[in-house]
């Protein structure tokens, strides 16, 4: 049987870029990687729902109320036990510290509704990364997915797709449309890839 790689994701919301991935996996196109767990920081997180439709384990590991540390001490048990080899961030709101992105080193990958350089970094994300992007004037947008290190969207650019920008948009409109035509497209595809390279015994290549 062909061996491939275990993928935990860690969600807080909805799970628009979960299901992505799950419908992504559902169409046969994750070749080399293995949704075992979704991992939510909140209880109510609608993407556990989307995660149990689909049949993979679900966890809760709460961060309000308790250090950084302990945190993550759970996380890490959590994906111990159900052998994750690579984490995805699907609209994770929480700040992962040198230590954990340490453990994991290009092994998480996350998207943002940018195309990095512009756009990011600490205070940039959700609707916030598109009023910006409107405020500034620019004519193209997109999203980038990339490596997680202890720098706010600072790790190393996996894919990028770009988005023109219509004079009508507003902040929600542009929002949907880099989801649709960008963040759906490039996550599913640069966690194949980043699998495929895991199983060749490759660091991240183009």
């Amino acid at each position: 049987m062909k061996r491939t790689v275990n993928v935990a994701v860690l969600v807080s919301g909805g799970g628009t870029n979960l299901q992505a991935i799950i419908d992504f996996a559902g169409e046969g196109k994750l070749e080399s990687g293995n949704l075992v767990k979704v991992i939510s920081n909140k209880a109510d997180a609608y993407a556990l729902t989307r995660a149990t439709d689909a049949e993979i384990d679900t966890a809760v590991v709460i961060k309000k109320g308790r250090t950084q540390e302990e945190f993550e001490s759970d996380l890490i048990k959590e994906l111990d036990a159900c052998g994750a080899e690579v984490i995805v961030l699907a609209g994770f709101m929480c700040i992962l510290s040198k230590n954990f992105t340490d453990r994991y080193k290009d092994r998480i990958i996350n998207v943002h509704p940018s195309l990095i350089p512009s756009f990011c970094g600490e205070g940039f994300y959700g609707l916030k990364v598109h009023e910006a992007a409107l405020s500034y004037g620019v004519k193209v947008t997109g999203a980038t997915v990339h490596f997680v290190n202890e720098i706010p969207d600072g790790g190393k650019i996996i894919m990028q797709r770009a988005v023109k920008i219509k004079e009508n948009d507003t902040p929600e409109s542009l929002q949907k449309r880099v989801m649709q035509e960008a963040e759906w497209k490039i996550l599913p595809a640069s966690l194949e890839l980043v699998c495929k390279n895991i199983l060749k015994g490759d660091s991240y290549e183009r």
